[in-house]
């Protein structure tokens, strides 16, 4: 007689290796998958499943994804994701290292979650160079050294100086990336190369990073994977196109679907589940998309102990009432339905020390703080301009020529958004300004400490009053997300926690966090993912021109652009 602890019967139960469904008896023991096969004999169970008319596929695994993103604890993250069929993450952390450096992410890593969390050195903290942007921290040699001896961390997380990658020998990433070769040596190195081609590219990967998660296209998809990169599609990348490339190349091997950033607001209708149904909806066999978000990723990241239904793998599974829509009818953790064991409000493990959930310090803001003066003894001067997309996250750079009455640029009547960045680290508060295109068109403002990936408080406006309104509500909360509207406040997610998180459940931050993008529509701010397109303009390794407490850069050359041209 063998005894285990769970048999599933009569399920179609999804292959890996072969990327087919069959219909096998599955055991558990000890939260492992055990023995598979057909009619099993002398099996004795614990508990007996009867999923006729169901399929099970292994637990999603999402190999690059920022729960920072969704604005929520490791917990409360996970314990809402699971029900999309979530169930391990790669986390790369950068966001809350670059507020509160080795002791914020220790902070956050120590968080617990229902599903398996695995962490990601982060490696681009700054993502720059202190000369470029302030952080609260800063990830040398020796904390990578220390965050090399954990069991959690399994890959250097995305690697995005390009300049420091490809043409600074002595710059920290190459000596990050050395340190982790030679004490990891198989550890997967990953990479963030939007945009990049042809010998740039060659560089970039002969430093050793070999993927990239950005925005692909059909040629960007077929350069990048012949020359050795494993691809990761998020959604803004996944299109008819990309499908159709992946299947027409056989690039099933190369490529895996990953999350990257999923906010609260979304988080509550889908997470990883949602690309594989996207995927399936755009031509791509089910059988084939699963192995994407499976075993693929699995693979990548050398956890050998999960994306497939075998002996020894950990018995997290989905279960799956339409493949060919992919409906998930329930969800298994180490083999345990998550209903009997993942509560659904609790709130525990969001504990953190009050250095993080009290991290902004500026001093406040007057008026005259906000007026731009110049020198200049003519009535008009020329600026440079962010230029915002109305899809994505790229910029693009102008200029427009604005009048000066007695010093003082007219801004406000060209139809622009004054964008200021302060440093909220230390404690002195220093301001940068540039000019926005395509931004804020109504009267008011928009500000956040959500600020990609200095994480500095950012404000974004037309209106002085509001501006000052929104500033003053970040500060009160220690951080947030907030929006005004004539000088009063008409929308506010409050992120105490390094001013990037809350430890709200998803579907009450959720509910505050579509709150804001609708404000931040009313005001007439257009983009694909509003919240997401104001975040990242402080974000100075997106193309192509971006803003932090130091000024303006050119993303590119990471030279600074002066507001005036002369």
């Amino acid at each position: 007689m063998t005894n285990v602890d769970l048999l599933i019967k009569n399920a179609r139960v999804y292959n890996s290796y072969t990327k087919t469904f069959n219909n096998v008896d599955v055991t558990v023991k000890g939260g492992n998958f055990y023995w598979i096969g057909v009619d099993l004999p002398d099996i004795v169970a614990e508990r007996t499943i009867d999923l006729k008319g169901f399929s099970i596929i292994p637990g999603l695994v999402d190999a690059h994804m920022h729960i920072e993103s969704s604005m929520a604890t490791p917990t409360n993250f996970g314990r809402t994701a699971v029900k999309f069929g979530t169930t391990t993450v790669i986390a790369d952390a950068h966001e809350i290292a670059n507020v509160a450096g080795i002791k914020g992410l220790s902070e956050f890593m120590r968080q617990p979650s229902c599903i398996s969390v695995f962490y990601a050195i982060p490696s681009s903290v700054p993502s720059t160079t202190p000369a470029m942007e302030t952080t609260g921290g800063i990830i040398g040699l020796d904390e990578v050294a220390t965050l090399l001896n954990d069991p959690k961390i399994i890959c250097l997380g995305e690697a995005m100086n390009f300049k420091g990658i490809t043409s600074q020998p002595q710059s920290l990433i190459r000596k990050i990336i050395k340190k982790c070769r030679n004490i990891r040596p198989t550890m997967p190195l990953e990479g963030h190369a939007p945009k990049v081609s042809g010998k740039d590219l060659a560089d970039f990967i002969n430093s050793g990073i070999t993927s990239d998660h950005t925005f692909q296209t059909s040629s960007s998809l077929i350069e990048k994977i012949t020359n050795g990169m494993f691809i990761e599609i998020q959604q803004k990348s996944l299109s008819a196109e990309i499908v159709k490339t992946i299947i027409e190349h056989q690039f099933y091997e190369h490529v895996a679907l990953v999350t990257d950033d999923v906010m609260a607001d979304d988080l509550r209708s889908g997470h990883l589940n949602r690309l594989v149904e996207q995927t399936i909806k755009f031509g791509m066999a089910p059988e084939e998309a699963i192995y994407l978000a499976t075993y693929t990723p699995a693979r990548r990241m050398g956890l050998w102990d999960r994306g497939a239904i075998a002996p020894g793998r950990i018995a997290d599974f989905v279960v799956l009432s339409d493949v060919d829509n992919f409906v998930i009818e329930d969800v298994f953790l180490h083999g345990n339905a998550v209903a009997d064991i993942v509560a659904p409000d609790a709130n525990e493990g969001s504990s953190f020390d009050s250095t993080i959930t009290d991290s902004v310090h500026v001093p406040v803001l007057t008026e005259s703080d906000l007026l731009i003066k110049t020198a200049t003894q003519r009535d008009e001067v020329v600026v440079n301009t962010v230029q915002i997309s109305a899809t994505g996250t790229f910029t693009k750079r102008g200029q427009v020529s604005l009048s000066v009455i007695n010093g003082q640029v007219q801004w406000q009547e060209h139809n622009l958004s004054l964008l200021m960045v302060q440093n909220r680290y230390s404690g002195h508060g220093e301001l940068a300004f540039g000019f926005v295109e395509n931004g804020v068109k109504g009267r008011g403002a928009i500000g956040a400490t959500w600020a990609h990936d200095h994480h500095n408080l950012m404000i974004m406006g037309t209106d002085i009053p509001s501006m000052l309104a929104v500033h003053q509500q970040l500060v009160d909360d220690h951080g947030g997300y907030v929006v005004a509207e004539n000088g009063l406040i008409t929308a506010n997610t409050s992120l105490p926690i390094g001013g990037i998180i809350s430890s709200e459940p998803i579907d009450e931050l959720g509910e505050k966090l579509a709150t804001v993008r609708q404000a931040m529509r009313q005001l007439g701010y257009q983009n694909s993912n509003e919240i997401m397109s104001f975040s990242t303009l402080s974000l100075l390794v997106s193309p192509a021109i971006k803003i932090s407490d130091k000024g303006l850069f050119d993303v590119k050359t990471q030279q600074p652009i002066p507001m005036f041209v002369k």
